[in-house]
Parts: structure tokens; sequence; C-alpha cells
């Protein structure tokens, strides 16, 4: 079974009659993890016990769903052997392998090889071909170490308590809101999360993730606490009653210049659960594959990376400049 790969609202393998990470609904999807670009009402999914659990806060009506562990072998009418392997990317979320007797294939989703406080620790295992995400595929995309951002996210938090202002942190209900939580938390200071942010958060409880101490956010009592909150997008209401504040944003997008300005915040924080360039690299490098297909952010400048290191890559539903090298 050579793969057959098609890319329209997500990937399309239809030798095997299933999508991966479908943005619109279908027959059958496999759904690398909860965020909303990836999930849809689709009326069979393959995911993990995780985001499948995420996915029902986010998607109304019923479906079947296919649950499978880490590492466990699943052919069901495939015609082939699927394992799920962790990613990384948040709580729950997994990539794609699939093996036939013509070689494998392997899909990411969105992934991140350092380790996170809030997510199981990435797992890479090889493939002939390979399906990645390729969201900070540039050069300039290097994170500080993690060590680093925490602290600096601490330290502001610490400075803002100290000076009697609330610092307010920016970040997405699902995933990086608990990857927060964890840092903060983690070093002893009081936490209240928005309504959609603690609804989250409280799911990762259940799922058996351990959190430090954290409340709902209180318009009475929020002034000595940390307030994780959602981006202040046109569906939510400002946080205009928190004052004084301090604000901040969570996100790898603070790697570019202006991240404060267009933020409108006071800090920007490079934390991201997304690889950044050497760890797309070193993806690469792991899976050791004879063809990649990249999607998303950069990926036609990345696909080209890859060219010039000698591996065949092409971006999926864009046009590929091929290279010429005059010696």
């Amino acid at each position: 079974m050579p793969w057959e790969v098609k890319f329209k609202q997500g990937v399309n393998l239809p030798q095997i009659g299933w999508w991966l990470d479908a943005q619109k609904s279908q027959a059958r999807s496999f759904v690398s993890h909860a965020h909303s670009d990836h999930i849809a009402a689709h009326r069979e999914i393959l995911a993990t016990r995780e985001t499948a659990s995420l996915m029902r806060l986010r998607v109304g009506g019923k479906r079947q769903e296919n649950i499978l562990k880490f590492g466990e072998p699943w052919t069901a009418d495939f015609g082939c052997e699927v394992k799920l392997y962790p990613a990384g990317h948040i709580l729950g979320s997994a990539m794609f392998h699939a093996t036939t007797e013509h070689g494998s294939l392997l899909y990411t989703g969105d992934f991140k090889l350092r380790p996170s406080p809030g997510a199981e620790t990435c797992v890479v295992p090889r493939a002939d071909v390979l399906i990645m995400e390729t969201t900070f595929g540039l050069p300039r995309y290097v994170f500080p170490p993690q060590e680093k951002i925490e602290a600096d996210i601490v330290a502001f938090c610490r400075q803002a308590l100290a000076d009697q202002v609330t610092p307010v942190l920016y970040a997405y209900s699902l995933g990086k809101t608990q990857e927060l939580l964890q840092i903060v938390g983690g070093a002893g200071l009081p936490v209240m999360l928005h309504q959609n942010s603690h609804q989250m958060t409280k799911r990762y409880s259940e799922l058996g993730m351990k959190l430090p101490p954290y409340a709902l956010l209180d318009p009475k009592a929020y002034a000595g606490h940390v307030v994780i909150a959602p981006p202040m997008m046109n569906h939510l209401e400002p946080l205009t009653w928190v004052h004084p504040k301090r604000t901040a944003v969570a996100t790898g997008w603070a790697m570019d210049q202006g991240a404060i300005y267009r933020n409108k915040c006071d800090a920007a924080f490079p934390l991201s659960d997304h690889a950044d360039f050497p760890d797309l690299l070193a993806l690469v490098d792991r899976v050791r594959p004879k063809v990649v297909y990249t999607l998303h952010g950069f990926a036609k400048e990345f696909a080209a990376t890859l060219r010039a290191r000698g591996t065949e890559a092409w971006a999926i539903g864009q046009q590929n400049q091929m290279d010429l090298t005059l010696g």
C-alpha cells in the first residue's frame, strides 16, 4: 500500500478511509488533540482517552469513540497496524503511526520535544513517511531554555504582587493554562483562573493530572493572586474590572519583534507548546524518513531547508519551489 496523502481541511489517507485531524465533519477522523483547529463533529474518531474527554467539552452531539492507549496496536478495518505515541503538545496529544507491508507512516499533529509540565513526554518512532507540523519552521525561532522561561514568568508575577498589582497571564484555556498553573502554582503563588480556563483545568484534574491549588476567578477577591485567562478575543469580556493589573502573554510568537504591542501587554514570554526550529530538525533526524510532508506555519520554507540537507520534502497544499544548485 504506497501512501497517498491528500490535504484539504485536514490530511486524508484514502487507502484506509480515515482523515487525520480533519477540520470539517467527516465520517472518520483521527484526532491528535482537542484544540479547536483540530476537531470537528465527526461520526467516528480515533483518539486517546484524554483527547476524547476534552473534545466532549468542545463539540456537542454523540460520536463513536475508538480509544487507544499509547503504544497499543490497533488494526480494526485499516488493513494496517496503527499505534499512537505521545506528542508532548497538551495532555493526551498523540502522533499517529501506521505500518503496512510496504512501509510505515508517522503523522505528528502538533508536537513538542522538550518536556512540558502540562503534557506527556514526546516519544518519536521511526517511519518511512513523515507528515509533520512546522509552525515555527524558520531558523529565527529558537526558544530560550525552559528553565529560563519559567523563571522569568515567576519573577514577573512575584514583582507584580510585591508592587500590589495583579499579574494577569493570557494563555489558551486548553494546554497553556495548565502548563502555566504548574509553573506559577508550583512556585507557591496563589492562582485564580478565568471561567473558561477553570473548566478545562477541572477536566485535567478529573483525568488524573496532579495540579497545584487553584480557584475560580472571583471579582471580589482576586487581589494577591496570579490570574490566568484566555486572550481577550471578541467573544470574551475584557478584564477591565481587574485593576490595577500587569499583563503578559505566553506564546511562542513572543520571539517576534513587537509581540508586546500586538498583544497589548506589558510582557511576552516565549512559552510554547510547539517545537521550535532546532526541535523540528531533531524530529526529522530521529524519524529518519525517506520523504517528509510539511504542514502549517512555515511549511514551504522548512521543506526547502530539509531538501538542502538532503531529505526529500514537500509542503502539502502549497506551490513547492524546486531548488537548483549551481556548483
